[in-house]
């Protein structure tokens, strides 16, 4: 992911987030690639774009892990697309990335109340 100078408030991504990110996004039902990045960038309110460069190699990375599966199937559009369902070993990684997630934010927030 990379800053916009059109949309100066984007955020970078830390690394790992973005696998998460997809992880949620498909618990929500099975998506094509270009429908994960379209969410994720819906429900951050703009904040998050998803570059294909960074979105297609965590899509293979996850399915490679088992923690995604895939199929290929017609779009909305009528055009052959891959769409990618969550596995259970997935849900089980969502849980934990949750987790991790939010002791990383609990964290990080008691070191700027000090600061």
């Amino acid at each position: 992911m990379s800053k916009n100078n059109q949309h100066p408030d984007r955020i970078d991504l830390l690394q790992g987030t973005l696998d998460m990110l997809v992880l949620r996004t498909l618990q929500w039902g099975p998506q094509h690639g270009h429908g994960v990045g379209q969410a994720i960038r819906r429900s951050s309110a703009d904040l998050l774009k998803i570059e294909r460069g960074s979105l297609y190699p965590a899509l293979h990375r996850l399915e490679a892990q088992g923690l995604i599966s895939s199929e290929w199937k017609s779009s909305e559009l009528n055009r052959r697309a891959k769409y990618y369902r969550l596995s259970s070993a997935g849900k089980k990684q969502l849980e934990a990335e949750q987790s991790k997630w939010k002791l990383l934010v609990k964290t990080i927030a008691r070191v700027m109340r000090t600061a």
